[in-house]
């Protein structure tokens, strides 16, 4: 017997005395950061919610199973947040309706979560009407054309089925319930409410694909909502992402257990802490790329010049060629060649010991 078949559903219950302790230390430490992020200027707190969006974005699809390109997602999310990061990548439909939608969820947490939001959410995640090669309705609830909604795993023939959503016929009915829950004004802590929903939702499964993503995405709506605030400073979809195993046994065991969803809601705070630690060095790493940034205040680089040094500030892959440079800032090698000259006589760049084709070159350490 599945939760939402169990008598009295969709009526959850928790031991608050259990998470009260758990529940205290994340508000603490919501309250830390928020204040740590206060103490800095407008440009990093934006530097800050760039990388933690970015970060949000990439997981969350990773969790799925779907690798999206970074620079095209951070480039996307630039856009929207009014950022020149320089050398902008641009992005393709998959990405900007990934990006829009996260964007939507924590810019605007403070508009009403409706039916016409879930599913412009959903049909943008995928643009094109097709999960792969896949055929899926897209912007509307699934149907029991080719048989139930199940959650599979394993090879053809011996597949493993670890949970079974609602009939559809049931749908309609089970999303109001659950946005009547949401908007409704009670007394329920919004950082419980967020665990809860999430969990909540992911269980009606009412679109073809997309649950997770956008489920992931309602936590969020309702963390920024917890906090007042559309800044986003930590990930939760990354931490998901890092525990991903965990992740799905918990909601395996929640969606197969009892209507008590303390054991998921005590996961759920546990994993919420952990990002948000995980957050403090998001931030020493922005703050260490302003120093550096302020050392150089002084030498007049162009914008190639200056787009190229941030991505290699924000953890660039792989080696930096003069064929790299050519590409990220959409010039020519030569004028490429040039870039890297200027930036090694003005001490930013030194060249690593091969030569040749193989001639790379990397940010001075100091």
């Amino acid at each position: 017997m599945y939760i939402h078949e169990q008598p009295g559903w969709p009526q959850f219950r928790w031991d608050a005395e259990q998470l009260g302790t758990r529940l205290a230390a994340i508000r603490h430490r919501q309250g830390r950061l928020a204040g740590r992020m206060e103490g800095l200027g407008f440009p990093l707190q934006r530097e800050a919610a760039l990388e933690t969006l970015t970060a949000d974005v990439l997981k969350s699809s990773e969790i799925e199973g779907e690798q999206l390109d970074t620079e095209e997602v951070r480039s996307s999310l630039a856009r929207r947040l009014g950022m020149d990061t320089g050398a902008l990548k641009r992005a393709d439909r998959r990405v900007e309706g990934v990006v829009e939608m996260m964007v939507d969820a924590t810019r605007n947490y403070a508009a009403p979560l409706t039916v016409q939001r879930l599913q412009a959410w959903q049909a943008a995640l995928f643009p094109t009407g097709h999960s792969g090669l896949r055929r899926i309705r897209a912007g509307a609830w699934r149907t029991d054309a080719t048989g139930p909604m199940q959650v599979i795993s394993g090879p053809l023939g011996n597949e493993r089925v670890h949970f079974e959503a609602p009939a559809a016929a049931r749908i309609e009915g089970e999303v109001g319930k659950f946005l009547g829950w949401f908007e409704a004004p009670q007394p329920l802590d919004p950082v419980l409410k967020a665990g809860l929903a999430h969990l909540w939702f992911v269980t009606i499964h009412p679109f073809e694909d997309g649950n997770g993503r956008v489920a992931r995405a309602i936590a969020d709506l309702a963390l920024s909502r917890s906090e007042g605030s559309a800044q986003r400073f930590y990930s939760m979809s990354s931490q998901i992402r890092a525990e991903r195993s965990a992740y799905y046994s918990g909601l395996e065991r929640a969606q197969g257990g009892t209507l008590d969803v303390t054991a998921w809601l005590e996961w759920f705070l546990s994993c919420l802490g952990r990002a948000i630690e995980v957050a403090h060095g998001t931030l020493d790493a922005v703050l260490r790329k302003a120093r550096v940034w302020e050392r150089m205040g002084d030498l007049r680089l162009n914008e190639r010049q200056r787009g190229v040094v941030n991505r290699l500030l924000d953890g660039l892959e792989g080696k930096l060629t003069t064929s790299k440079y050519a590409k990220l800032a959409r010039c020519s090698q030569d004028t490429a060649h040039r870039d890297i000259v200027g930036l090694m006589e003005a001490g930013i760049l030194v060249q690593g010991p091969a030569g040749g084709r193989s001639t790379a070159y990397a940010m001075r350490e100091d």
